[in-house]
């Protein structure tokens, strides 16, 4: 947090280097509590999604703690900044494993710093569960490294069959950050599958994530008169895409995007641009699931507002291991990887979770609409379309 020093980043490639070779078992956590860290996007352009996530997880571990903690001791979490930053990332992965001796680890949202992290939880053979990563490379790190979230391949796949298939749209239009691996990978794994459905992909335009002008891209989509475009793109991105979209004359309900759209700023900032426009994601505030209505009346009482899907996913994580923590064979990470590799139907506010043989979660999306300035639950989707 605020106030502790940073270390150098040839200090942390040494020690991440020297420190992961040859581990044994783990250091036990503090006698009186579960001890597990927390790396988030606290600051910097994606704030946001790292103050929904931590909420989500303040709200579940106090719910574990007040009906006892796990295996009657209660769940500490400490949280890491990484500033929206893959090397911070790595910095504080090391602080929470090294410093604080953590059993666990809960992050990242964002791929790009999952990765960073999970390469030294990995290394450290601490076990790490990212609630939001969808990137299918994030779980491929190794042995120690989970997500509660589907992949980015589920994603496209089920958002270019929800384009074909249930909208009708045949010429496809794709607008991506070329230096965000979230959405570079899921604009990838979208088009192949629009493609194999008969699609036409009819322009395609992509961007560094520190450009803020879109209108050229926008008019050059525009021109090819697609039937959709497809934005799989961070909520930071979309909002001016969407304003810009106005002015060129593109209407909100041409437009597709991802989970990476699902925050409060959007709606806040662009709602009446994306009136109509639609976006695959892990849940909806209005879903019928008890589990999740139960989540979402307990988040308002103590928020006082709606929570977003990352919110949802942070409290999904912080659950998923705590019940992996619960039956565990023994108190080591070891044991506790274990424990999580194991989760089988669990129930949680986004539905039930299954931990794959490849770490990932077994589970299906729902498409969200953005209608009359509110993210609406429009359809759910799976493999089977």
């Amino acid at each position: 947090m605020l106030g502790r020093r940073r270390i150098l980043i040839a200090g942390v490639l040494a020690a991440a280097s020297t420190l992961g070779l040859g581990c044994g078992k783990k250091e036990a956590p503090a006698a009186g509590e579960w001890r597990v860290g927390a790396y988030l996007s606290l600051s910097g352009p994606e704030t946001q999604f790292g103050i929904d996530t931590r909420e989500g997880i303040d709200l579940a571990v106090d719910e574990l703690n007040k009906a006892g903690g796990v295996k009657g001791k209660p769940l500490h979490v400490l949280y890491e900044d990484d500033k929206s930053n893959p090397n911070e990332a790595t910095n504080k992965v090391l602080q929470l494993i090294d410093r604080d001796k953590v059993v666990a680890l809960l992050g990242e949202v964002a791929s790009s710093r999952s990765k960073a992290g999970g390469i030294v939880a990995n290394r450290k053979h601490i076990p790490m569960v990212s609630p939001s990563s969808t990137n299918v490379d994030v779980t491929k790190i190794g042995p120690f490294v989970f997500r509660v979230c589907f992949t980015d391949d589920f994603q496209g796949k089920v958002g270019a069959r929800f384009a074909l298939q249930k909208l009708a749209k045949k010429r496809v239009a794709i607008l991506s950050a070329s230096d965000v691996l979230y959405s570079t990978g899921l604009a990838k794994d979208f088009k192949a599958e629009v493609q194999k459905l008969g699609g036409e992909i009819v322009a395609e335009k992509s961007f560094l994530q520190s450009e803020t002008n879109f209108t050229t891209y926008l008019q050059e989509l525009a021109a090819a008169k697609p039937d959709i475009i497809y934005a799989p793109v961070y909520y930071n991105h979309m909002v001016p895409i969407a304003r810009q979209a106005k002015a060129a004359g593109i209407a909100g309900e041409m437009f597709l995007g991802g989970d990476g759209w699902d925050s409060e700023s959007l709606l806040k900032d662009a709602s009446d641009e994306l009136e109509g426009a639609y976006f695959t994601n892990h849940y909806a505030p209005d879903v019928d699931w008890p589990n999740s209505k139960a989540f979402v009346a307990a988040y308002k009482q103590r928020y006082g507002h709606e929570p977003s899907s990352l919110a949802a996913m942070g409290y999904d994580a912080a659950k998923v291991l705590a019940d992996a923590i619960g039956r565990s064979k023994g108190d080591t990470s070891e044991a506790i990887r274990d424990a999580i590799a194991e989760t089988k139907a669990f129930q949680g506010a986004t539905g039930e979770i299954s931990i794959d043989p490849e770490r990932n979660a077994k589970k299906k999306a729902v498409v969200v609409q953005v209608k009359g300035k509110r993210f609406t639950y429009l359809t759910t989707v799976g493999d089977d379309g």
